[in-house]
């Protein structure tokens, strides 16, 4: 059994995965921003924690992870001529640099584990034009490009790998499917012709923290119902 980190771990796809490692018997230390977890879970330890906080305490963390996974992030969609420099920032500092001030802080005990594992979350969006999407796509590429450098500087005892999925039903796209119509519509472009669920990316983020996945490293792995690459 090993001790896996979950930045985000209230909801959505974090919860979904605090749920699959518990269950396993992993110990979890998963922490929250506004979403407070009252609910008491086997092997998991709840802390507030917010990642832009100058003053950034780890304290409550293990001398030895085997697993972390980045789950922050944000969903902001507009034409780029109306987007401001300011809220390129915010998205790059709550996507990429929230996810680099724990990773310097966190990798004497990653390196400890001697097998441990990295998830970060990109999106379909990258490697895959989207109209209004230039703010999102800005700092997800920029963790793809993190997760392929630190793959490279942390091998052979460290895996960092990135799941980039698309459009998936949880609370931070929320109001992209709060009607059957644009439920409906966005399944449809997809050749499975459904909506993901948290639990679709949080069992493809459990399997890379797995040894399952021990020769697979500096990977982004997309989990999106086949839209970045079959055209029904």
């Amino acid at each position: 059994m090993g001790n896996f980190v979950i930045i985000g771990g209230s909801s959505g796809i974090g919860k979904e995965l605090l749920k699959l490692l518990s269950e396993s018997g992993h110990q979890v230390f998963a922490t929250y921003f506004k979403n407070v977890v009252k609910k008491e879970i086997p092997n998991v330890e709840f802390q507030q924690l917010d990642v832009l906080d100058e003053d950034l305490n780890l304290d409550f963390l293990p001398e030895q992870i085997d697993g972390f996974v980045y789950c922050p992030g944000s969903i902001n969609l507009r034409p780029f001529h109306r987007i401001k420099a300011k809220d390129f920032i915010a998205d790059y500092q709550l996507q990429v640099i929230g996810a680099i001030r724990i990773l310097q802080e966190i990798f004497p005990a990653l390196k400890i584990s001697g097998k441990a594992s990295v998830v970060l979350f990109s999106s379909i969006v990258v490697q895959h034009g989207f109209n209004f999407h230039a703010q999102v796509a800005s700092s997800k590429g920029a963790l793809e490009g993190l997760c392929k450098s630190l793959a490279a500087e942390w091998a052979p005892h460290i895996r960092v790998n990135i799941i980039a999925p698309s459009l998936t039903n949880t609370p931070l796209s929320a109001r992209f499917l709060n009607s059957e119509e644009k439920r409906e519509s966005n399944a449809q472009r997809h050749p499975l012709q459904k909506i993901g669920d948290a639990i679709d990316i949080a069992e493809m983020a459990a399997f890379l923290l797995s040894d399952k996945a021990s020769w697979i490293t500096g990977q982004v792995i997309h989990v999106d119902g086949g839209l970045s690459s079959v055209k029904p």
